[in-house]
């Protein structure tokens, strides 16, 4: 099978590259290297460093005759969304859309998504979110990755081409970005190894539902099966406030940091936590990392990589 991946030289993507190539497949990947590591990109894959705007995608895809695309590729920061909604737009809606145009063109055979299960429920819903809640994004992010499930339903429903929607919870482990303000565990771990001090945004007690990058890699995998089609949660079940994150790696580190807060940022969700309740009944998939191994395998990681520090 020929999958094209795009942001494959970013945290997530790259670790699905890896797993797609050991599995036998062809890959090739897109991405402008303006937030991924050139560092990740699996030797094995087909690099092509373009944008998922540009008018070449059309072309792309009708050379290299792609079976799947696996688009990851996306302006990941909820508060820079904020900041400038118009870039944000560009990038995760009309990059998009050129890109599921150029697969139906194509007759590409399924997409997989990066949707989001962390920005598209907003405060109001359910806790734990399942698929079924009531949708009401409160961030141009969040409301981007609604917007791209609405093109793929579209997609779908008038030229039959499958679609797989992961709404991921917040994904971290390996490779995790510690720059701009997406990552918090990455964040955390950076600072705690370069003794430097952690500022924690506000009170500290926004929730998330933390799930670690193998499990999700795991999906993506199962994607790649016939009958796999829809829209599912990728989480744990499990809400972790920002303060706790900062205990357990500080605990894990063995420092004496302070737990130091700083303004809360605009923008920024009270709770999210979602269920994976759809995913386990129809196709067994559910988290198998705890959170505490998967935080410690997170921060050896770093240790050893010596990044940065």
């Amino acid at each position: 099978m020929h999958i094209l991946v795009t942001g494959g030289a970013g945290f997530i993507a790259s670790h699905i590259v890896d797993a797609y190539i050991s599995l036998g497949h062809k890959v090739t990947i897109v991405d402008n290297l303006s937030t991924g590591d050139i560092k990740n990109l699996n030797p094995n894959a087909h690099f092509v460093e373009m944008d998922i705007t540009s008018d070449k995608i059309l072309d792309l895809f009708l050379s290299e005759k792609f079976d799947v695309l696996n688009h990851h590729a996306a302006q990941m920061d909820v508060r820079f969304s904020v900041a400038d909604p118009i870039f944000d737009a560009n990038t995760n809606i009309i990059g998009g859309l050129n890109l599921y145009q150029a697969a139906q063109e194509s007759r590409i055979k399924k997409i997989i998504f990066a949707s989001s299960g962390g920005a598209i429920y907003g405060d109001d819903a359910i806790i734990p979110s399942p698929e079924d809640s009531l949708l009401e994004p409160c961030s141009p992010y969040g409301i981007a990755k609604l917007t791209n499930e609405k093109y793929l339903a579209f997609y779908r429903d008038t030229y039959n081409l499958d679609m797989v929607c992961f709404r991921y919870a917040n994904i971290y482990g390996p490779r995790q970005s510690f720059k701009g303000e997406a990552g918090v565990v990455a964040i955390f771990i950076h600072k705690l190894l370069s003794d430097k001090q952690p500022i924690i945004n506000g009170n500290g007690k926004n929730t998330r539902d933390y799930v670690y990058i193998k499990d999700v890699v795991k999906a993506n995998v199962l994607a790649l099966n016939e009958n796999v089609n829809g829209i599912y949660n990728i989480g744990t079940e499990t809400e972790t406030d920002v303060n706790q994150i900062f205990n357990h790696l500080k605990e894990l580190a063995n420092t004496n940091c302070k737990e130091v807060h700083g303004e809360a940022k605009k923008g920024e969700q009270l709770r999210s936590c979602i269920s994976y309740q759809k995913i386990l009944k129809e196709h067994n998939w559910y988290p198998e990392t705890k959170l505490l191994d998967g935080l410690k395998l997170t921060l050896n990681y770093f240790k050893e990589k010596k990044i940065n520090l």
